[in-house]
């Protein structure tokens, strides 16, 4: 027959040297002893303690099975303790809840079974768990979105070539029937569907950050109270916009056009969000973002000075597996064929093409916030110079040489620059150019060279050019371009760009501007 047992005077020492909050109940789930832990952990003096039902220590939705196991203890006489250490939570004297570890000990004495359960607070090591896996997911998704848009900028590019291909034969086709109108406008809608094309495509470029575009020091309030007005018209009056603008925000070195692109694609998300109405927010602070901040976000742009653009709405908002995807293109909630699914991924693209983070907050049924950082800038605003109508030039038996591995591209080039007085010279590897440009015989007064190639890029062949006519000038044609044309110490000094798809007129003012440049 076992000995008996007094519980306070015989667990009461062993209730002291366990580490973890304990307490004994007996079978009716009172709780008869209690150790100093369990009086810190949960804030109940002893004397509250001691009396109280063991189940009241248990947040209430998890009662129902805690009690459950224990009248398998008790009434059943089962001796086995389940699964051993559990994790569930538990509630304090003040109502607060905590996440705590329970493990179970069953003693049988003459008096009848008790029960000794300890609870240990994992509070902090979940919350590292929870932040280990969060800050993993946003690493994924920021990877996964990284590789989506290289997959997008390099199938942006082989595109880019084949829409100037049609672009500039249904040019050349258009200056052959116009005198034939029924064939002319056919011709027209060829170059309005190509001209669509591209718009898709330049939106993919900007999703890769790959498009080359001019930038320069911008005061992002003045660019926004102009998109306001366009605002009003396109959201409807079931949309109300206010806006917060800091007055003393600082400049930003950018594109305005890109920038309002990326204000306008969130608005237009907002709106669809909301279709009975609601209210959109549109604000500008400047802020500093600290090694902290760079530390707690996976994404997150280097510590700095940076002006915030805040977009939100008081719209469905979005549940967790749609915010993981948002900015992946072709990934849309809207039904076919009303979005395409580049809206939110041309937004990504701008905002870490310019050197920025995004984030993207957004519960379902409270809305979304999105919050943009680009860099700030020291620099005046820029002026830009009025626009200037100019006929397209003609060659005037300049001599050029063409380098261009795709085949279409490059008689399409050779035939625009022929057509119109250029001399041309072509190879579709820099290798050949190498052996023209080291030919003393051979003159050129350009290199017009695209920028990926097979082999050699157009950047290797810049520099190769510049060792053997250290004064010819150098004209890229690209579509995408991550050459800093800066970077390249070329002596000319002449280094210019040309974007794909590109029109005629645009190849031949780009052509005549950098020669004129070099012979000023």
């Amino acid at each position: 027959m076992p000995k008996a047992v007094d519980p306070h005077k015989d667990f009461g020492a062993h209730l002291g040297w366990i580490p973890d909050a304990a307490v004994v109940s007996n079978g009716s789930g009172t709780i008869i002893l209690t150790n100093d832990r369990a009086v810190e952990l949960f804030g109940h003096p002893r004397e509250r303690l001691v009396g109280r039902l063991e189940l009241e220590l248990l947040a209430k939705r998890f009662r129902d099975r805690f009690e459950s196991e224990r009248g398998g203890y008790f009434s059943e006489g089962r001796q086995e303790l389940g699964a051993g250490e559990q994790v569930t939570y538990m509630v304090r004297a003040d109502g607060s809840e905590f996440p705590a570890e329970i493990s179970r000990s069953i003693v049988d004495l003459p008096e009848g079974r008790i029960l000794i359960t300890s609870f240990r607070n994992i509070s902090d090591r979940l919350g590292y768990e929870r932040d280990r896996l969060e800050a993993q997911e946003e690493l994924s998704q920021t990877r996964r979105v990284e590789s989506l848009g290289k997959l997008a900028g390099g199938i942006a590019h082989d595109f880019n070539n084949l829409l100037g291909v049609i672009l500039n034969y249904a040019e050349f086709v258009a200056s052959d029937v116009e005198d034939r109108p029924a064939v002319h406008e056919d011709v027209v809608q060829i170059q309005a569907a190509a001209e669509r094309a591209a718009d898709l495509t330049r939106q993919l470029l900007l999703f890769s950050r790959r498009e080359v575009r001019g930038r320069h020091p911008v005061q992002i309030n003045e660019a926004l109270v102009h998109l306001e007005k366009l605002l009003d018209r396109v959201l409807g009056e079931r949309v109300e916009v206010i806006t917060d603008f800091d007055s003393e925000l600082a400049n930003v070195v950018a594109d305005v056009g890109e920038v309002e692109q990326l204000v306008l694609n969130l608005a237009l998300n907002a709106r669809d969000a909301m279709p009975k109405g609601g209210t959109l927010k549109i604000e500008t602070k400047n802020v500093v973002l600290d090694e902290a901040y760079a530390a707690a976000h996976a994404d997150s742009p280097v510590p700095g000075s940076y002006v915030r653009i805040t977009v939100s709405d008081t719209g469905s908002g979005m549940d967790a597996e749609t915010v993981a995807r948002a900015f992946e293109p072709f990934f849309t909630t809207k039904p076919t064929p009303e979005g395409t699914g580049l809206g939110l991924a041309t937004v990504y693209g701008i905002v870490k093409s310019h050197g920025g983070n995004i984030l993207l907050y957004s519960e379902v049924g409270h809305g979304t916030s999105v919050k943009i950082h680009l860099p700030a800038s020291d620099l005046p605003t820029h002026e830009p110079e009025a626009a200037k109508v100019q006929r397209s030039p003609t060659g005037d038996g300049s001599r050029l040489l063409v380098v261009e591995d795709d085949p279409m591209v490059r008689k399409m080039v050779v035939r625009a620059l022929t057509d119109n007085g250029f001399e041309v010279v072509y190879c579709e590897r820099a290798r050949q150019a190498f052996d023209l440009l080291g030919n003393p015989d051979e003159v050129f007064d350009l290199l017009l060279t695209d920028v990926v190639m097979p082999d050699v890029d157009g950047a290797e062949l810049a520099k190769r050019a510049a060792q053997l006519r250290p004064s010819l000038p150098v004209l890229f044609m690209s579509g995408y371009s991550e050459l800093n044309l800066q970077q390249l110490d070329h002596p000319s000094g002449e280094l210019s760009l040309l974007e794909k798809p590109f029109t005629v007129a645009d190849l031949l003012h780009a052509v005549a501007g950098s020669i004129e440049r070099h012979r000023a």
